[in-house]
């Protein structure tokens, strides 16, 4: 046995002691007390955030959302009943993370559900970006004027109710009225714009979302799309979440200096889901048995629609929330709300529907606040008196059933009127350039149809398509390249019409 040395200990147990790393690891613990309907009630969790990300025992996740002074309310994700493996007494787990979803390109073309999850069956998203689900709107000194029109490809919206990139237009109407053919249409025609689009399916059927996806990709706009689905058979906390999660993916674009566009589709049914989960917290109802909160729930969605400041890249969200009246009446709470916050609205009306008009848009009160300064200077010059005309048609229509003798002028403001109602019909997911738009509409207002039967009206205009790209398609390009529509253009259009019409005619 050799001796050992005391300054030999000494150094060994000192060179020990430098190395030894105690590591405390604490972590916030609760209690369930409470469950059932995808609400937990948890005692404990003094210091947890709001919005922050709860951890089960058997997996699941919630958010915290109440914070009451004894214990804590939270909304469990899943579908199909997600608080069935979770019971009382059991110990659940802070996450210290607020909840947020997988963003950029790579949710491109995929369908995820409300926690940004695939579900299309194409494997896992596998992206660096992430962002947090509820995020601050930017602020005044962040925006710019809007000053882009994001193009619907519907002639009735472009022409009379236009949509300004950054803008928020909501599309309200009666069940089955056209609501999401407008908002698919629009997405359509983003294709070759380098618009990224987010379509959020809120309480629908899942075969509804899956008829929209299948839309989307045979008009080759899933590329540049990505859909949220919160479908009917998932619980109200993953609907309540699903249009939050649709506009963050949206801001990771925006924030990147490129033009968003978001539908959601629809915050009648997002409400109705808030309204569930307020009721389940045992949160004051008011009005129609909403809690209080209720229009923060869609301003602090919808303020976060913007066209940022050059400074902060310019980029811009569009935002088109989808309301589903009942028997027309856009008075009633939830409308009036979200009427408030938009900047106009596109109202879709049965009667219109059912007469054939489609799409059924309703031009008396439809609005758009903003969208007029975007226009393009082509639209703006054939457009100011398409409003006037249809205006003085529908005034006159409701003379007419009270049996009134009519002079020639007035004969003529009606035979004009029923023209222009025509060439402002429009089949569905056939979106239309600019250019083509502009020429119809300029063939509508300027009278060269109101000798046409009114059943030749669709038929002209689609040979009238085909005749301007084989004869004259120099006058289309122009359109389309300068979004003006210059005399000399116009000269060459009006040749165009009276030569295609003497032959149109003769035929």
């Amino acid at each position: 046995m050799s001796n050992l040395k005391p300054e030999e200990i000494t150094s060994i147990i000192r060179t020990e002691l430098e190395n030894y790393h105690s590591q405390l690891k604490t972590e916030s613990v609760g209690t369930v007390i409470q469950v059932g309907d995808a609400i937990a009630r948890i005692y404990g969790l003094d210091d947890v955030m709001v919005g922050e990300i709860i951890e089960f025992p058997n997996g699941a996740m919630g958010m915290a959302v109440n914070l009451e002074e004894d214990s804590v309310g939270v909304i469990i994700f899943g579908r199909d009943n997600p608080d069935r493996n979770i019971s009382e007494g059991d110990v659940v787990k802070r996450t210290g993370r607020i909840i947020r979803i997988p963003a950029g390109e790579a949710m491109k073309g995929r369908v995820v559900n409300s926690l940004g999850v695939p579900i299309d069956g194409k494997g896992p998203i596998v992206t660096d970006s992430y962002r947090p689900v509820e995020f601050m709107a930017p602020d005044v000194i962040s925006r710019q004027p809007i000053n882009a029109p994001m193009q619907t490809g519907i002639k009735a919206i472009d022409s009379m109710i236009p949509i300004g990139r950054g803008q928020r237009e909501l599309i309200i109407g009666d069940r089955q009225t056209g609501k999401t053919a407008v908002a698919i249409d629009t997405i359509i025609n983003q294709r070759g714009q380098d618009v990224y689009c987010v379509y959020v399916a809120i309480g629908q059927k899942i075969s509804s979302v899956v008829a929209v996806a299948e839309v989307l990709k045979k008009n080759g706009a899933m590329d540049y799309t990505t859909i949220v689905s919160a479908s009917s058979r998932s619980s109200a906390s993953s609907q309540y979440l699903a249009p939050y999660s649709g506009c963050a993916l949206g801001e990771e674009f925006m924030y990147r200096g490129k033009d968003v566009l978001v539908v959601y589709d629809d915050l009648s049914k997002h409400a109705q889901a808030y309204r569930q989960l307020s009721l389940l917290l045992r949160r004051p109802p008011g009005r129609e048995a909403y809690p209080g909160d209720v229009f923060y729930l869609h301003s602090r969605l919808l303020e976060r629609s913007a066209k940022l400041s050059d400074k902060l890249g310019g980029g811009s969200l569009t935002a088109l929330p989808i309301i589903e009246t009942q028997g027309g009446d856009i008075t009633s709470y939830i409308p009036t709300n979200v009427i408030s916050i938009t900047d106009g609205q596109i109202y879709l009306e049965t009667d219109l529907f059912f007469s054939g008009v489609r799409p059924a848009i309703n031009v008396g009160l439809s609005v758009s606040r903003v969208g007029g300064k975007a226009q393009a200077k082509a639209m703006r010059r054939v457009a100011g008196k398409l409003r006037l005309d249809l205006a003085q048609y529908r005034e006159l229509v409701t003379f007419l059933q009270f049996g009134s003798e009519l002079d020639k002028a007035t004969q003529d403001q009606i035979t004009r009127g029923e023209r222009v109602v025509e060439v402002l019909k429009q089949g569905q997911y056939l979106p239309l350039t600019l250019a083509k738009q502009v020429m119809i509409i300029y063939t509508g207002v300027n009278g060269f149809l109101d000798d046409l039967p009114i059943d030749a009206v669709k038929r002209f205009e689609i040979e009238f398509f085909k005749f301007i790209a084989t004869k004259y398609p120099a006058i289309e390009k122009a359109i389309d390249d300068s979004r003006d529509l210059s005399a000399d253009n116009e000269e060459s259009l009006k040749k165009a019409i009276v030569e295609f019409k003497s032959a149109f005619l003769a035929n």
